[in-house]
């Protein structure tokens, strides 16, 4: 039984330390992801900073860096408190392995002390001669053998105690270390978004005092994005239209078998009564349409069972408007998607397996709507298309490139999702970074 509790105590053990490390890397992947993005970032802030005339483009770099410094506070809290508590862990493992070198040191004392008295080999040959008979002179003359054997395996454990003891004080301040370090770190990120906090307050202030022409820049953005929404909802509509057509079609058919059908019954047995026509069935949902065939049916349940865990449209991106209603200075906007940041030439890339429904130029860029049976996916703001209309494409298959603006240097992908005619927040719908 106390060799199961301690297997069960190591298996455990392994098993938290297995977690811990599994954690632990993940955490420190988004943090160093989040460095390069804030690197990024910064870069282009600074890039931005070079002229004279504040914009809206420093604004949402802003922005973008405070959302994601404070997310990367947020991890560096995480990692500070997984440490603590591999800290205290290994605490009180330290005293527990204390305990044992002690009890051990205190046990091999006494046998020390014991195999002193009885060291004389005479000793020993009167202990195994005077037993009362054989088997019993056997026993004693084993015991002798095995308090041997269980000395020096006792001078081993202590060896191995001390050992392990060692490793585990080693590996405690490492982990101290590490903990004082992200420490260090987590103040100077407090104290970097503080900066950019009020940096943000300094181009607010900046663009309050031009508000004709940061309505201007809104009015645009807004006028652009208007013109993308009318041609994904017309996209929509015309996959809704064409599968109502399908089934109407279909309907029609099925109507003229059954009515055949019918004229052939009566005409065989003229005497019976006529068979009536059957009920016209009601007319279709558009989530009924979209999923009508089993090949779009199961498109949309796999689309569906992915939500949260879908890949970005481009590889490296930073969300700088996020999906709804967002007020700047008073000023209302409306994103029926979300704008990404991303490097100058990158490729876009579609996040599921579907059909290309629509591809149109819109003021000098391209837009790709691509189906996944009910689900609708939009890429905006591409500077060059690779696919074309009614093909079939895969997950993560490059669309085309994304567009650089020539004034303002800044270079994102403008993305929607529909599930049939309304928008979603596609955030809730991409993996986490």
């Amino acid at each position: 039984m106390k060799f199961l509790r301690y297997l069960f105590f190591c298996v455990l053990a392994l098993t938290a330390v297995n977690a811990f490390a599994q954690s632990s890397a993940e955490l420190k992947r988004k943090r160093d992801k989040l460095n390069e993005e804030l690197q990024q970032l910064n870069d282009e802030y600074q890039e931005t900073a070079k002229n004279k005339k504040t914009t809206l483009k420093q604004l949402n770099i802003l922005k973008a860096q405070i959302s994601l410094r404070e997310e990367k506070i947020n991890g560096l809290n995480t990692e500070v408190r997984l440490l603590g508590n591999q800290i205290n862990e290994n605490t009180n493992n330290v005293h527990s392995l204390q305990s044992q070198l002690d009890q051990l040191k205190k046990e091999y004392a006494a046998m020390i002390v014991f195999a002193y008295h009885n060291q004389s080999a005479y000793n020993k040959l009167m202990f195994v001669f005077a037993s009362q008979d054989f088997n019993q002179a056997y026993k004693r003359l084993t015991y002798l053998q095995q308090f041997g054997t269980y000395r020096q395996r006792q001078a081993e454990s202590i060896q191995g105690t001390q050992h392990e003891l060692k490793v585990k004080i080693n590996q405690l301040d490492r982990t101290k270390d590490e903990q004082n370090n992200l420490l260090k770190d987590q103040e100077k990120e407090k104290q970097t978004l503080g900066k950019e906090k009020n940096s943000q307050l300094e181009v607010i202030s900046d663009l309050s005092k031009h508000q004709g022409e940061l309505k201007q820049q809104l009015r645009d953005a807004q006028q652009q994005k208007a013109k993308i929404e009318s041609q994904i909802r017309v996209a929509i509509r015309r996959e809704v239209e064409e599968a109502r057509r399908k089934a109407e079609a279909e309907a029609r058919a099925a109507a003229a078998r059954a009515a055949a059908e019918r004229a052939r019954a009566n005409a065989a047995n003229p005497g019976s009564a006529p068979k009536e026509a059957p009920v016209a069935a009601k007319a279709s949902t558009n989530s009924e349409l979209l999923n009508a065939t089993p090949e779009f049916a199961k498109l949309s349940n796999d689309f569906l069972g992915n939500k949260g865990r879908l890949p970005w449209p481009v590889a490296n991106g930073v969300i700088t408007q996020e999906f709804g209603l967002t007020y700047i200075e008073g000023i209302k906007t409306d994103n029926p998607g979300v704008d990404i940041r991303t490097s100058a030439g990158a490729a876009v890339r579609a996040i599921f397996s579907g059909e290309v429904t629509s591809v149109n130029n819109i003021s000098g860029t391209y837009l790709v709507v691509v189906r996944h049976g009910e689900y609708f996916t939009a890429y905006a703001n591409l500077k060059s298309v690779s696919v074309s209309k009614g093909e079939k494409i895969g997950i993560k298959q490059n669309l085309g490139t994304v567009a650089t603006d020539g004034a303002t240097g800044e270079t994102q992908v403008h993305f929607e999702l529909y599930k049939g005619q309304n928008a979603v927040n596609p955030k809730l719908w991409l993996a986490s970074q």
